[in-house]
């Protein structure tokens, strides 16, 4: 896809640098899994991120972007660093660090007929989505996975990730089509779900075990698509790329538009990173066996 034409799927988000354990740099966050998602699926997909890639910074090799060029058309702002993230893990819970901040993204420096993508996702990871100027879109279809508006860190120094109740300008939710957040932030962010699903949608995903729906006032529950898991780390990325794709069809409902996204993600937990995301003719051949037992 060429800059000059406006994407099927604009995602707005920091792609940012993991630490690893060893200290390896890996790519990720929601712009990157969600990204990755809506290319396999078919969709001409641009990014709008900030950072800086394909250097050594900080005592990290960061890797570059340029692998993914034929498949994303990603705009950059420029930054002293990558948003750096260090996950760490007791059991099945985890703490964050944020390290480095790469700065706000400033919408400003989208191209003009980029804001009205067919759906632009609004995925945020470390507050860097100022949410009056997200007003300024004019998308089909707006999506919102809020994760980073729930984040709060001391920001000149880094520091640990604390989490914090989700609080939206009434302007955006209102212009939004779906919410998506997991069971771990409904906690902080149930008023902004129930406001968006009594309208349009709202999501909470439950892992491997599928996801609730609120839609129009109506709730569903729907179970995962069973499958031997190896890395959990992007599904809800997957997840919520896979969902806003189908419900910006009108013509699809809410419910199908689940069971798709819970097949996505569930497909791509079976390996690791985002090149785990399952290409389409796999997706269309299971989903419609599944659907049809």
């Amino acid at each position: 896809m060429q800059a000059e034409r406006a994407p099927d799927y604009l995602v707005i988000g920091q792609i940012v640098c993991d630490i690893q354990p060893d200290g390896r740099g890996v790519l990720g966050g929601t712009a990157l899994y969600s990204a990755l998602t809506a290319a396999r699926l078919g969709a001409r997909v641009g990014v709008l991120t900030r950072g800086r890639y394909g250097e050594r910074i900080d005592g990290v090799d960061v890797p570059s972007l340029e692998p993914y060029s034929s498949q994303l058309t990603i705009i950059t702002q420029s930054a002293e660093t990558p948003t750096f993230f260090v996950n760490e893990y007791q059991g099945s819970r985890r703490t964050q660090t944020i390290r480095k901040w790469a700065g706000p993204i400033d919408l400003r420096g989208l191209p003009p007929h980029w804001a009205n993508a067919r759906v632009i996702h609004l995925g945020p990871v470390a507050r860097e989505i100022e949410t009056h100027q997200a007003l300024s879109l004019s998308p089909d279809f707006l999506g919102i996975t809020p994760q980073g508006w729930m984040r709060e860190w001391p920001l000149e120094r880094g520091g640990r990730v604390r989490h914090v109740p989700l609080r939206l300008p009434p302007e955006l939710l209102a212009r939004t089509d779906t919410i998506i957040v997991s069971d771990e932030e409904i906690a902080q962010a149930r008023s902004a779900v129930e406001w968006v699903g009594a309208r349009r949608i709202g999501v909470v995903t439950l892992g491997p075990n599928g996801c609730n729906l609120l839609y129009g006032g109506h709730r569903a529950e729907l179970p995962g698509y069973p499958v031997k898991t190896a890395d959990l780390t992007g599904a809800g990325d997957v997840f919520a790329a896979a969902f806003f794709l189908n419900a910006s069809d009108r013509a699809v409902s809410p419910v199908t538009a689940g069971r798709y996204a819970n097949l996505v993600a569930a497909l791509s937990l079976r390996g690791i990173g985002p090149d785990a995301v399952p290409p389409i003719e796999e997706v269309e051949e299971r989903f419609a066996a599944w659907v049809g037992r």
